[in-house]
């Protein structure tokens, strides 16, 4: 007999469902720590086939975890499960976890791939400079705005003169001085903090491989390398390069219905920040890099339109 465990994680506790022959055999709660979860399953399910959880906040620790601990750990498309699991009655994470164990059981899901903790790292140093770039630039602008209020127009100008017309502009304004420097001391620590980081991204590329190949070509530098590389992970992941482009949901959408059938916008799904990079990466090709570059398709698919128009 098999058994098939459906878990719904949350951050504190992990509902439990567990499946056999067709029907629910055991469900319960417990603390949302991989290690107990395993326990629970090797005591309440021995013949574990399939340990299936929803994409989330913890499903990369819970996945390596439980995998770690020798269970079939599977983890499906949360979009995907939703369709199924909003056909219950009541929604309850003991619901959730039944239906969890449902899709296992009868094999209706979408296994999604699972990054390494490698992968997740480099992505993470990606995540924290890109949010300390941010907090910069809206301090600076709130810094920009709260002078203007009193009639102090900051020139155009970054990093240190920024501050250093921000520092003359404070001059003999006494009121305002005490609140204007904590923000920009804030500001400088900032960018102290984003620039470290960016080194640290910059040193990484250069020691992989993938990363040095993308970065020569123009408008691809060491952050968007990284981001792409660590997307992907292996080549092998997908069967030809043209899946790639609708994996990061690059590829327009299709609406076909009877007679109806229209090309859309994109889905807009997935890795939003590295469709950024790619779309800043793909401008600087077209519009302000000069070397000739196999890369620029659409300067010939241009030509045609006027050579066909004409």
């Amino acid at each position: 007999m098999e058994d098939y465990i459906g878990l719904d994680v949350s951050m504190k506790e992990t509902a439990v469902s567990i499946r056999r022959e067709g029907k629910r055999v055991w469900r319960g709660r417990c603390a949302s720590d991989p290690k107990v979860v395993a326990e629970l399953v090797r005591k309440r399910a021995p013949a574990a086939k399939r340990v299936v959880f929803e994409t989330g906040p913890l499903s990369v620790w819970f996945y390596h975890a439980l995998r770690a601990e020798g269970l079939p750990a599977i983890c499906i498309d949360a979009r995907h499960a939703n369709a199924a699991l909003d056909m219950a009655a009541n929604k309850t994470d003991a619901n959730d976890a039944d239906g969890l164990a449902h899709l296992g059981e009868v094999g209706f899901f979408r296994e999604v791939r699972v990054k390494g903790f490698d992968s997740m790292l480099t992505r993470t140093l990606v995540a924290a400079r890109t949010r300390l770039v941010r907090i910069t630039t809206e301090l600076s602008n709130q810094i920009r705005g709260l002078m203007k209020t009193f009639g102090l127009l900051v020139p155009a100008g970054k990093g240190s003169t920024f501050e250093r017309n921000v520092r003359n502009l404070l001059v003999d304004q006494d009121g305002l001085t005490p609140i204007v420097l904590p923000m920009l001391d804030a500001w400088r620590s900032m960018r102290v903090r984003a620039a470290e980081l960016g080194r640290q991204l910059v040193a990484g590329a250069r020691q992989n491989r993938a990363c040095q190949i993308l970065m020569s070509n123009p408008g691809v530098g060491a952050i968007t390398a990284t981001s792409f590389v660590t997307a992907i992970e292996e080549p092998d992941n997908f069967k030809k390069s043209r899946s790639v482009g609708a994996w990061l949901s690059l590829t327009t959408r299709r609406d076909q219905s009877g007679e109806v059938d229209y090309d859309g916008h994109i889905s807009r799904r997935g890795d939003r920040h590295l469709r950024g990079l790619l779309y800043e990466a793909a401008t600087v090709i077209l519009t302000r890099s000069c070397a000739d570059s196999s890369l620029r398709w659409s300067d010939g698919v241009t030509a045609l339109r006027i050579a066909f128009s004409l």
